[in-house]
């Protein structure tokens, strides 16, 4: 569901054209990650850059994480409470910060914004200029977060203030674009040379993340199927299930969801037994999604002890990621 969870950004920091295959790339930074979290587990790569440059799009292994036009990478949280919380940006190579924006509020863009959101689409962010005609941008950040000035030198790691949901997007996270003289680049293919599905190990990255083509964020348990803001602000796990309760039902919070993927819920009692089991397809292609399945309660009360909810995704009948939850009934 590409309207469901996107970022352009044609920003107003520096408005750069298309990248081109084959450019010159000498002299060019080696890029850290552009924030403090660890990808996998608080952190995880939701967007590519475009590799079509025809209508429609794909990543650079071939598959779906982007959208048409797309020009960085995005680095996205797993939660807004996490956001709440605050995640450091953090500056991806050493340079000089040449523009900040720091004053657009954290929001969710819908689509009567679009006319009040041009040449800011970017949001809150900084800019830095690096050697040999070379800039990293960051984008979306945390509205009063932005602790570097025009003009200030910063080493890799340096803090350039919290991830946010400023500008054009609809979840939390830092988009990363690379320019090299104005132009787009691909940090997983900064020579324009690798064949789509097959990546080169000549990367900008001093260690290129891991690619996940899709995955389960989180899991959770609640005594109603959940709203999915909830879910996406983090509120929407229970901490205990009352024994009396009504219902039991476990939830699984995915992205890069393809037509097809199965969720597979399944809920297992204290004594090992399966509660419940539940297989959902999707339908359609999906930035970021939720499934929730489970049963209402039987004669009697939920018995006392730990129950387990693992979330499996599967695509083309294997499965690609796997989560679990646990919840005790006292």
């Amino acid at each position: 569901m590409r309207g469901t969870a996107f970022a352009l950004c044609a920003l107003g920091l520096l408005a750069g054209t298309s990248a081109t295959h084959g450019q010159d790339t000498a002299g060019r930074p080696e890029l850290g990650l552009p924030a403090k979290c660890v990808l996998g587990e608080t952190c995880f790569v939701q967007q590519y850059v475009d590799f079509d440059p025809e209508p429609g799009w794909h990543d650079y292994m071939c598959q779906g994480l982007s959208y048409d036009g797309h020009k960085g990478t995005d680095f996205s949280l797993m939660s807004q409470r996490a956001m709440q919380e605050g995640v450091a940006v953090i500056a991806s190579a050493p340079g000089t910060v040449r523009a900040i924006r720091n004053n657009m509020p954290d929001r969710m863009y819908t689509d009567d914004m679009a006319e009040e959101m041009k040449g800011r689409a970017c949001g809150n962010g900084v800019a830095i200029a690096h050697a040999n005609g070379w800039e990293t941008q960051y984008c979306h950040m945390r509205q009063g977060s932005v602790s570097v000035r025009a003009g200030q030198t910063v080493a890799r790691g340096t803090p350039l203030g919290l991830i946010g949901l400023s500008g054009r997007t609809q979840f939390p996270h830092v988009h990363l674009t690379v320019r090299k003289d104005g132009q787009h680049v691909d940090p997983f293919d900064p020579d324009g040379e690798i064949i789509c599905g097959s990546p080169s190990q000549d990367t900008l990255w001093i260690d290129p993340p891991h690619y996940q083509p899709g995955g389960i964020l989180s899991v959770g348990f609640s005594d109603s199927v959940p709203k999915f803001d909830d879910i996406r602000q983090g509120t929407a796990a229970m901490s205990t299930l009352a024994r009396n309760a009504g219902a039991l039902v476990a939830w699984g919070y995915g992205f890069g969801g393809r037509p097809d993927d199965v969720m597979r819920i399944t809920i297992t009692a204290p004594d090992g037994s399966q509660v419940y089991q539940n297989d959902s397809k999707l339908e359609k292609t999906h930035a970021q999604y939720f499934r929730a399945a489970g049963r209402r309660a039987r004669t009697g009360d939920w018995a006392a002890g730990t129950y387990t909810a693992q979330v499996d995704l599967l695509r083309d009948g294997k499965v690609i990621d796997r989560r679990s939850a646990t919840l005790n009934a006292d």
